[in-house]
């Protein structure tokens, strides 16, 4: 499926692209508007890339955690290092687990999209933005032919960007 994204500033401009692309025989279920007092993000399928980076970070640790835990006390016991004496040679192998579990949720952060979360990626961050700062979507999905007509009339309305989008399958 092919996409097309107009980022217009106001509602009356996205009201009467909306309402020229139905005109010029758009199928209505081909054209959706997304904005304030209409489909939200999250209606629309915008994922949050936050959410999603969340949840992949608690899917690596669930299963980094025990693993890092066993290489830090497996790494401390053929090591032999001591870091305190007040712990025991037991003690010891047991925190270098925990420094192996914290190493390895460490990592479940970073490349589980921590570094996302910080400074943002993907394209559904901006769009959202916009839809935060007020502005509103016109996404047309459909077929090249489709893209194309829509390309043609929504340029008629000046939009802040106009992008295409092709589905991976």
């Amino acid at each position: 499926m092919k996409y097309l994204i107009a980022v217009l500033g106001n509602r009356i401009q996205a009201e009467d692209a909306y309402t020229t692309l139905l005109k010029e025989g758009i199928n209505e279920q081909q054209v959706d508007m997304v904005g304030r007092g209409y489909k939200t993000a999250d209606e629309f399928g915008l994922i949050n890339p936050n959410s999603q980076a969340k949840q992949q970070i608690m899917r690596m640790a669930m299963w980094l955690f025990p693993f890092g835990f066993a290489a830090g006390y497996i790494f401390n016991v053929l090591t032999e290092i001591y870091l305190f004496d007040w712990a025991g040679e037991f003690g010891n192998h047991v925190i270098g687990g925990f420094f192996g579990a914290i190493a390895a949720l460490m990592g479940a952060f970073f490349v589980g999209g921590g570094v996302g979360i910080a400074f943002g990626s993907g394209d559904a961050l901006p769009y959202r933005n916009r839809l935060n700062e007020g502005k509103y979507l016109i996404v047309v999905k459909g077929s090249d032919l489709i893209k194309e007509q829509a390309t043609r009339i929504l340029r008629q309305f000046n939009p802040e960007s106009l992008q295409g989008y092709e589905e991976q399958e």
